[in-house]
This record gives structure tokens, sequence and C-alpha cells, in this order.
């Protein structure tokens, strides 16, 4: 027996052992099956590493794997049979992504139709927007406004099409709901479609589901101590389908108040009563996640998804990730409006990603439509703002065991901004854009 203090990561970096992330992974485990004893998790994490400190050869560095077979004998033996089923789905569900990662790279992420990203990549080379060398040569040209304009107008074909499939459906929708990953694009979108269906004569009113958030005290943590809002499991999804049933059936319900400030749920500030001909309205992460509208028939739906589908190669012939896009308006949005360090957004969105990719990019094929919110003069936008801070990162976490993600990302998202012609003035960027909701000008913005 020893007691422990590096362990072996999958990539064979040697790290600090800290019993907090096996706590942490416990109760993430527990938390997908309703659990919600923080202390359980501690309890069961000290049995963990007493077996593991006795089961460890002198000399010998435990690797990640062997301390996570060790956490599921430890919650079969204590009788917490779901909590261990859900830890081993999580722990092969985490195995079959990292195989699968190359494999994803060349091919739609989740199961959004070919067919839309055709449309997206035919406009992008019609507007000679299919890769960087096009987009710097109009910027060089003087035509950033004009590119500004194309992008908008086909953005907002997209809206007129969706706004067009609600009225279409007028008699039988009664639930709206715009989902898609984080700075997707949501906010902006759903103020859109509110507008113009509105001017149709239809009467939606928005349920808030962030109100629906559990106590910050019992979220879930990720492995290093930061909180996941990412995971549906943060919010009490059974009480909104429970609340969404009971207003579709006519009853005033009371609707619980989120306190973003103390981290606590508070009693109902407010009660909400719709009428026969209202439509309640959804903007959330985990908006086509099934058991949040369970009880509403599928017919009573429209379910909209976002993603910025940005079809542009760079000069080595890769195609721009989304996910890149998102993690750079993120940053510049939790920067304005939440006095966040846009290196701590950084270093978070490993956790958010993996997220996303078991919670809600799965579900994207049951929208019945799936708008692109990308923008190809973003990234002139990006390359002013934030190339320089991605150097510094890139540099800084190159040999750093511990932020492996922050460095990849950083570097990848660098290489594409320094190929990017930069533009400074962003007057040309409407206000009701979708890029003003991550760089401030919004028209949307409260205030």
């Amino acid at each position: 027996m020893h007691s422990l203090s590096k362990v072996v990561k999958r990539s064979g970096a040697v790290v600090d052992f800290k019993a907090e992330r096996i706590t942490n992974a416990i109760y993430r485990a527990a938390v997908a099956v309703g659990g919600r004893d923080r202390e359980t998790a501690i309890q069961l994490t000290k049995q963990v590493i007493a077996l593991l400190e006795a089961a460890t050869p002198a000399g010998h560095t435990p690797t990640v794997e062997e301390i996570q077979d060790i956490v599921e004998k430890v919650l079969i033996e204590n009788g917490h049979a779901k909590v261990a089923k859900a830890y081993i789905l999580y722990r092969a569900e985490s195995t079959r992504q990292r195989e699968q990662q190359a494999a994803r790279q060349t091919r739609s992420e989740g199961k959004i139709p070919w067919a839309k990203i055709w449309y997206s990549l035919d406009w992008a080379v019609a507007h000679g927007l299919n890769t960087v060398e096009g987009l710097n040569e109009r910027i060089e040209k003087g035509e950033f406004p004009e590119i500004v304009q194309e992008s908008e107008a086909a953005y907002n074909i997209e809206i007129k099409h969706v706004v067009e499939d609600i009225s279409q459906r007028r008699e039988e929708v009664k639930l709206v709901i715009v989902s898609g990953p984080s700075s997707s694009g949501k906010t902006t979108t759903t103020k859109k479609i509110e507008e113009r269906l509105t001017e149709m004569g239809m009467h939606l009113i928005t349920l808030n589901v962030d109100n629906y958030f559990f106590d910050l005290e019992i979220h879930p943590k990720d492995e290093f101590g930061d909180y996941d809002f990412e995971t549906p499991q943060a919010l009490e999804i059974d009480l909104i389908d429970e609340h969404i049933q009971r207003l579709l059936a006519g009853e005033r319900v009371a609707i619980p108040f989120y306190n973003f400030k103390t981290g606590k749920r508070e009693p109902s500030r407010t009660t909400m009563q719709i009428g026969p001909d209202d439509v309640i309205l959804i903007d959330s992460l985990h908006g086509l996640y099934p058991p949040m509208t369970a009880s509403v028939p599928d017919d009573q739906k429209f379910k909209l998804y976002l993603e910025p589908l940005l079809q542009m190669k760079d000069e080595q012939g890769n195609y721009v990730r989304w996910t890149d896009l998102r993690l750079i308006r993120r940053m510049l949005r939790d920067a304005a409006h939440r006095a966040y360090d846009p290196r701590r957004t950084l270093t978070h969105w490993h956790y958010v990603r993996a997220s996303e990719m078991r919670h809600i990019i799965p579900n994207n094929s049951l929208a019945d439509y799936i708008v692109n919110t990308g923008l190809p003069y973003e990234l002139p936008i990006y390359a002013t703002r934030l190339r320089d801070d991605f150097a510094q990162w890139t540099e800084e976490y190159r040999d750093d065991p511990l932020r492996e993600d922050a460095y990849t990302r950083a570097k990848r998202v660098h290489e594409l901004l320094i190929q990017v012609t930069p533009v400074e003035d962003d007057s040309p960027i409407p206000a009701d854009s979708i890029l003003r909701e991550f760089i401030g000008g919004s028209c949307y913005e409260p205030g």
C-alpha cells in the first residue's frame, strides 16, 4: 500500500491524482439516474482510494482505466446498480467517441441531412465564399459590406421558410421549440421567429426553462471542478414537462424563479396561463431532449434545430469546424455579458463539447427544420478580436498535460485565424444579426 500522488492519462501523460475527480465522476453518474447526494459520492470515493492504494504495487502509477475499474466495483458492491450502469455507459460512450473522432471529421456531425449541407456549400461556392482564399479576395476588394448583406439575406430566407412551415400548421401546433448547441444563435433566431409569427396573427407565450435549474450546490461538476450547465440533468426535466402539459390543458401554473446570483431556485414569482389559441415558445439547449416535452404529442410541436453549417475550406483544404465558430462566439459573449475570461471558456469547452455530443447533437434528427446560422463574415471579425489570444494560449498550454484539449483547439483556431484577412469595422453588421448576439450591439439585448 502507498499513498497515491500521480495518475497516467490515456494519452500517457502523468498528472497529479485528485480525489475530487473521482467524486465528480460518481456524482455525475448519480445525477444521470436522479440522485443528488454528493456526500454519498464522497464516501464512495474514499472506498475507491482505499482499494486502489491496497491494490497498487510500490513504484506503480495507476492508470485512468484502473481507477475506473475500481469505481465500478465499489458502486456495484455498495448496491448502487443504477449509478454503476450510468457510469459504465458513460465510460463506454467516451471510448466510442474517441474511437470515432477521426471518422466524425469526415462526415456531417450528427444526422444533419446531406441535402442541407449541399445547399449551404452550393450557396458558398456561388458567392465565392467556400474558401478562406475566396473570402480574403472579396475583403481585399472592399466587399466586406456586401458579404454581410448576402450572408444575412441567406439566413433570413431560412427564417422565412421556418415561419411559413409553422404558419401552415398553425391549427395544430401548440409548442414551438428552438434548440441547438451552445452559441448556435438561439436567442436571435427565437426573437425573429416570434416577431414574424406575431405579425401573422399568432400569439406566442415564452416559457423560460432556465428557471428550472436545480440549485447550484447539487449541480454535477467536471474534472476541473466547473459546474456543468450543459447536461439536461441540470434542469428538473420532469417538472418542465408537467408544467407544459398543464399549461396546454388551460391550467394556471406557478412558474419557479432561478436566481443566478445566488445559484438557487426560489419560490414562484409569477403564474402563467395560456389561452386556447396561444402557442408556447421554448428556447433551450435541450429543447429536443425527448423527456422535456414527452407529454406533448409530436403533431402539436414544431421543433427547430440550429447549427452554424459554414462550408469553407482553409488553405490546407480543411473545412472550418462548426464547433470552433461556436467556441469563439461563446468566448465573446461570456466576456461581454458574464465577465468571464475567454481563457476560461476555452478550458471549459471540452466539457461543453462532450455534453452536447451526448445530449444535444444526437437529437437533431428529431427537428422539423434545421437552420444554418453560420456567417462567412464571422471569421474576419474574430481575426481582429482574438487572433493574438489564441496564439498566446497555444504557447501557454503546449506542454500542459491537463490542458491537452485546450491546446489542440487553440492551435487549430489560431492556424485558421492567421489565414483570414482581419476586419476591424463591424458597422456593416446589422443590429438584428446573430453575430450581434455575441459581439454586442444587438437590438434584442435587454435595455
